[in-house]
């Protein structure tokens, strides 16, 4: 593909940061991309990207309302032919293979040079896709329309994800709940959850696991 057609790639941006989306903006217009819509959350995305129709959507993972997993699966149905790309302070492999269960093309970190979103974005707007070194050949294929445990068995949720790193973290169920602005008998629950996905009765176990898929950087 040559550069004049790379310059027609349209780009939706999905960030609760208007700093990171004006940075990742004013970015991709040097690169001689076009930013033909921003949203702050889920329901502003869906309100807009019908009437855009982008080639490309940007999200990041952690949003309110509702996380980037659930919009992924939505955006799926809405626009189709959109290529979806995470964008995400989280580089675990739970992360990224929940996402890409999700629907999701490409898996870009933000602690990464923006030159690799660049990237990011092109490939996937070529049909391609762009995930993290080593996972590339072993992420699942969604079905359209899928969800994420019907697509790769035992998936956890975006919460469900921030609450088994926190407790991996040490944090205790008051802990957790203070720290998500939640209540701690919803935490709990959302501990339940955890232990009955991944068959893992003790914190020791799901510290564990939080290790071992990159969750959590305790040593």
């Amino acid at each position: 593909m040559t550069y004049e057609k790379k310059k027609n790639i349209r780009v939706f941006l999905v960030d609760d940061h208007p700093i990171v989306r004006e940075g990742v903006r004013s970015y991709l217009a040097s690169r001689s991309l076009e930013v033909v819509g921003e949203a702050s959350d889920a329901r502003e995305t869906l309100r807009k990207v019908r009437k855009l129709s982008p080639d490309v959507i940007v999200l990041d993972v952690n949003l309110p309302l509702m996380d980037g997993g659930e919009l992924a699966l939505r955006l799926r149905r809405l626009v189709p032919k959109a290529g979806l790309i995470a964008f995400s302070i989280h580089s675990g492999e739970e992360y990224v293979r929940r996402m890409a269960r999700c629907g999701v093309r490409g898996y870009v970190t933000k602690d990464q040079p923006m030159s690799e979103l660049y990237e990011a974005i092109t490939k996937v707007f070529r049909g391609g896709s762009h995930f993290p070194p080593g996972l590339d050949q072993v992420l699942p294929d969604p079905a359209p329309g899928s969800s994420p445990d019907q697509a790769g068995g035992a998936a956890l949720t975006g919460r469900e994800l921030e609450v088994l790193t926190l407790l991996a973290d040490g944090l205790s169920n008051k802990g957790v709940a203070a720290r998500l602005g939640i209540g701690t008998r919803t935490a709990e629950t959302h501990r339940e959850h955890l232990s009955h996905k991944l068959n893992i009765l003790t914190v020791a176990g799901l510290t564990k696991y939080a290790l071992h898929h990159g969750l959590t950087s305790l040593k």
